[in-house]
């Protein structure tokens, strides 16, 4: 698709690339995702039963950390996926407006992540 063709089209259209819209996508990365977002509603659940019960506070909060840890670690996995696959892609592109607004979307990312 020329640059001229890819500005009518809409934003989230644009975004699809010729295999996957997104780079973590890929059939084994999109497996271990999915798996580690089952462990996390399975730790969840079990959260739940546990104030369900009025477990100890201090096992609720450890569970909390484990539970927060595991969504960090998948946010982190996302991340880095979209570095390698969606702002590579843009930066190779030679599209410097493309390319500035991916590090724009990149930085403003990594800061809802981080919490800043």
């Amino acid at each position: 698709m020329d640059q001229d063709t890819l500005g009518a089209v809409p934003a989230a259209e644009a975004a699809v690339g010729a295999d996957t819209p997104h780079g973590y996508i890929k059939a084994k990365d999109k497996e271990k995702l999915r798996n580690r977002l089952r462990r996390i509603e399975g730790q969840v659940r079990g959260l739940q039963r546990m104030v369900d019960e009025e477990a100890y506070c201090v096992d609720v909060l450890t569970q909390v950390a484990s539970a927060v840890s595991a969504l960090e670690k998948v946010g982190t996995l996302v991340l880095k996926d979209h570095v390698e696959h969606c702002v590579r892609e843009s930066i190779e592109s030679g599209d410097r407006r493309k390319a500035d607004e991916k590090v724009e979307e990149l930085t403003a990312a990594v800061e809802r992540f981080l919490r800043v």
